[in-house]
């Protein structure tokens, strides 16, 4: 797990935990420690099962089936995944089972890359763009789950290669009030992003960092442009 990763996720905790039950039933989808753990960041009061398709460190369930989650319906109050759904060959039915086990106010973090290295793990198959998220809820009311975007953004790469799509879902909008806090509201190191607020996205980039940082580059080289 790369530090943005955590990093990321730590800022969904601290944005979104005001709104947890103190024993909260919390899932990981992709739990294997692999550099690191999603798992520290949450309160240990939580009940917090990791789930993976190997036994392995911080793996509490390992899955048979990919597709399906042995959890109850409406058992869960989160549900967080990263560096995982881009290793799904059919992450839309992941998401399915994602929102039928998650309680109508629970949420889903997600944390996806959105460029970086080729890694196969055993396949690596997507990289989300900031309109991801959105396609996503589109994909839940097509199959009558009234879920709701609460933000998305696609974090920048600070000292490493990776940029992050995060999105927070809410498996039923008529709860939207019980989060009022927005990650995007509070920190500045982020692109493309959406609220629930608004259908504006904020900080649009249309080139991806790498592609920026290149043109800068080749700016610097045709001397119209001094690197500060």
């Amino acid at each position: 797990m790369h530090p943005s990763a955590l990093q990321n996720c730590q800022l969904f905790f601290d944005h979104y935990h005001s709104g947890f039950s103190p024993d909260a039933q919390v899932m990981e989808i992709g739990s294997q420690d692999v550099n690191g753990s999603l798992r520290p960041i949450f309160s240990p009061t939580f009940s917090y099962t990791g789930v993976d398709f190997v036994a392995a460190k911080g793996v509490d369930v390992v899955l048979d089936d990919p597709y399906q989650l042995p959890f109850a319906d409406a058992s869960m109050d989160v549900i967080v995944s990263s560096s995982c759904f881009e290793h799904s060959e059919m992450f839309w039915l992941v998401f399915l089972e994602v929102m039928r086990v998650l309680k109508p106010h629970g949420l889903f973090y997600l944390n996806v890359p959105s460029n970086g290295a080729f890694h196969q793990y055993p396949v690596d198959c997507w990289r989300f763009y900031p309109d991801s998220g959105k396609a996503l809820v589109t994909w839940a009311k097509r199959n009558g789950i009234p879920a709701a975007l609460l933000e998305s953004y696609v974090s920048e790469q600070g000292t490493g290669q990776w940029n992050d799509f995060v999105a927070v879902f809410l498996k039923d909008e008529a709860h939207v009030t019980r989060y009022p806090s927005r990650i995007t509201q509070h920190v500045e190191t982020y692109r493309n992003a959406y609220r629930f607020e608004s259908n504006e996205i904020q900080k649009l980039a249309v080139l991806p960092e790498d592609m920026r940082k290149l043109v800068l580059i080749h700016k610097v080289i045709a001397g119209k442009v001094a690197l500060k």
